[in-house]
């Protein structure tokens, strides 16, 4: 594994300090990211779930100021763990709150311990950056992806296109992967100003050297057009919708 021996501490691990805080349980759904060039999956997104399936939002509602930093750093535990019980062979996608990454070299203690005690190759895990409205400050959010592909993570930016669109951070440090936001991908193939845009990423993102995901593809109609443009990966229901706690396989369109 491709990691900073020096960072690994057993203390850090699932039973310590960093899940204090939490006074609820979670698991996850992993749902496939789909690669159509050879058929296979690329990567397994955690999506966040109650103990009994419920929805993300049931758990998402208990995070606040005061426990964000333990969720995130036992979430990262949790689907790494979850994902070698699996055996899980592709990548992994995890969703991170750069809000509760205070500094990247340290707060990387935790998974990086996870990593080693479940077998988890760190080569294979994906950070995803959820795009929001009230996302940390540009240097903080550069110096996280540039941390993270030190350590020889990929890094990906989540829903772009969901409304604050941070080009700032794709001028500064380009993820690995950017992620369509659903909303951009419903009905583009009926709706010329849509492909427009999705045409200019495109074309960026292959300027920047990084690959698309187009997530939230439901109908054929839409896959078709985005696979026209040369979009090769790709996620949502159309493919397999995520999975309670197992590893779904994907339907491909003929």
């Amino acid at each position: 594994m491709n990691k900073p021996t020096e960072l690994f501490d057993e203390s850090h691990c699932e039973q310590c300090a960093c899940g204090e805080g939490l006074d609820f349980s979670f698991t996850f759904a992993f749902q496939p990211i789909v690669d159509i060039t050879s058929e296979t999956v690329y990567a397994y997104e955690a999506l966040v779930r109650g103990p009994e399936g419920e929805g993300a939002y049931s758990v998402l509602s208990k995070v606040n100021e005061k426990n964000r930093y333990s969720f995130d750093q036992i979430c990262r535990v949790k689907a790494v763990k979850l994902a070698a019980r699996l055996g899980m062979e592709t990548m992994l996608s995890i969703n991170f709150m750069p809000n509760a990454v205070y500094n990247p070299e340290y707060c990387i203690r935790t998974t990086l311990a996870a990593a080693q005690t479940y077998k988890f190759d760190t080569r294979k895990i994906i950070f995803e950056l959820i795009e929001t409205e009230d996302l940390s400050s540009l240097d903080h959010l550069v110096k996280i992806i540039n941390s993270y592909r030190g350590m020889g993570f990929h890094t990906a930016l989540d829903d772009f296109g969901a409304g604050y669109s941070r080009y700032n951070i794709l001028m500064a440090s380009p993820p690995d992967l950017l992620k369509l936001d659903m909303g951009l991908v419903r009905d583009i193939h009926k709706e010329p100003n849509k492909q427009a845009v999705v045409a200019g990423i495109i074309t960026m993102m292959s300027q920047l050297g990084g690959r698309i995901v187009a997530e939230g593809v439901e109908v054929e109609e839409e896959y078709f057009w985005l696979r026209s443009q040369g979009i090769t990966l790709f996620q949502g229901y159309l493919f397999a919708r995520p999975g309670f706690e197992c590893l779904p396989k994907p339907y491909f369109p003929c």
